[in-house]
């Protein structure tokens, strides 16, 4: 079986680095399927979420990059808002627009990051990032998980769009998939879409 996956992102950092996971996930959850990641289509969350003509249009695009049998990933942060709400009424939406077509909404609660500190105890000497088994959080707690990270870094600063694909690329599934409930969704939504 082969399929495509169009992602919807919202930050330069996640339209570099999801493709990144999205193969590793796919390595490890279906590793017989082939799944061809296409360029994430970048928006701008609130207008994406809160315009429908702009909603409509990125989801026609994505509908269109991914083919007769592509499916489409929305990923955003939820910031404040409750993945477990929120999600359900964006996915909603979406298969109202593109009906027929396997549709996910991840929600990472609260930002990207927070799958990072999810899995930190792997991350520990990867772009500077120092992991102190002392300073352990609940990795979705944090309002502000770049800036936890950020505190983390030993000489330097975290960059979305160079230290996202990076962790991305090294960070422990396993662990993240423990840690985050978010990240779980996320796991758990690419089985469905690909068995």
């Amino acid at each position: 079986m082969s399929a495509a996956i169009v992602p919807i992102v919202e930050g330069h950092g996640e339209e570099a680095a999801l493709p990144v996971l999205l193969r590793r996930i796919a390595q490890w959850k279906t590793p017989d399927v082939y799944i061809e990641v296409r360029h994430p289509i970048r928006v701008h969350k609130d207008r994406f979420l809160n315009k429908p003509e702009e909603f409509c249009r990125y989801l026609s695009l994505a509908a269109v990059k991914g083919g007769d049998e592509g499916r489409v990933l929305i990923l955003v942060d939820a910031d404040d808002d409750c993945p477990a709400i929120r999600g359900p009424e964006i996915l909603a939406n979406a298969q109202a627009h593109i009906a027929g077509r396997l549709v996910s909404v991840v929600m990472a609660k609260r930002e990207y990051e927070a799958w990072f500190i999810a899995s930190a105890q792997s991350l520990h000497g990867v772009r500077g990032f120092c992991y102190d088994p002392h300073k352990v959080v609940d990795a979705e707690a944090p309002r502000d998980a770049k800036g936890w990270l950020n505190s983390q870094m030993e000489g330097k600063c975290y960059g979305e769009v160079l230290d996202q694909p990076a962790l991305s690329a090294r960070m422990d599934l396993q662990q993240a998939y423990d840690g985050s409930r978010s990240f779980r969704k996320l796991c758990d939504d690419w089985v469905r879409m690909f068995s």
